[in-house]
């Protein structure tokens, strides 16, 4: 069981969607002044251009414990450590935080653009006529789906979904949509790695989308629009 040393510091920053323009210059700065930097491996593709003399400390699903007990080992050796994580820290970091917050007393946050603001502009939608709903926790997800339900039933917002890798992506989402009563001529958008040289994004119905065979990125994002 880790213990929370309130004497130590660390920060953990926002990357934004994936293009390394979109990080702020105050994530910028954190980073480039820290002696070591955390992250996927993903997350520290965005960062490492900042990154001046810092150790680059690359985690996985399976290692984050021993990366973050290494990083708590670092910090309390007296060095300074930033953690990065995908878009912003309050749409889908929350695991991450909770790992690092058992470990320190003492944490900077530095918000990041997320993918969800990303995805807003590129649809033309407005957020105060829109809801987000994440199903990234690792728990059972049935709830979300049917707050997912409920709210397309009620027609009254534009709906903004983060999958979960990689076992509740777009076509099954769809599917079970469907059998939930969602008609399958529902419209609905795809993107797929936002802010990126190769973003993608598709637009079609709920049925086309159930019956896809290609493999969506982990970086993808939905959005239901108010039928017009």
């Amino acid at each position: 069981m880790n213990m929370i040393s309130n004497d130590l510091h660390m920060t953990i920053v926002g990357v934004g969607p994936g293009d390394p323009d979109m990080l702020t210059i105050k994530a910028q700065k954190a980073i480039a002044s820290a002696d070591l930097v955390v992250g996927f491996q993903t997350v520290l593709n965005v960062v490492e251009t900042w990154v001046t003399s810092g150790e680059l400390c690359p985690m996985s699903y399976r290692n984050q414990e021993e990366v973050l007990d290494y990083a708590k080992s670092q910090v309390t050796d007296g060095k300074t450590c930033v953690v990065c994580a995908w878009g912003d820290l309050n749409v889908s970091a929350r695991e991450l935080l909770e790992r690092v917050y058992r470990r320190v007393g003492n944490v900077t946050l530095i918000p990041g653009i997320s993918s969800i603001q990303f995805a807003a502009a590129r649809t033309g939608i407005f957020m105060e006529e829109s809801l987000f709903i994440t199903l990234h926790k690792r728990a059972d997800t049935g709830s979300d789906l049917e707050e997912l339900i409920h709210h397309l039933k009620d027609g009254l917002r534009n709906i903004i979904l983060l999958p979960r890798p990689f076992d509740l992506m777009p076509a099954l989402i769809a599917e079970n949509l469907i059998k939930s009563g969602i008609p399958g001529e529902r419209i609905v958008r795809v993107y797929q790695r936002l802010s990126f040289n190769d973003e993608q994004s598709w637009d079609g119905t709920l049925g086309e989308l159930a019956v896809k065979t290609e493999e969506f990125s982990d970086l993808s994002i939905l959005v239901f629009r108010l039928p017009q």
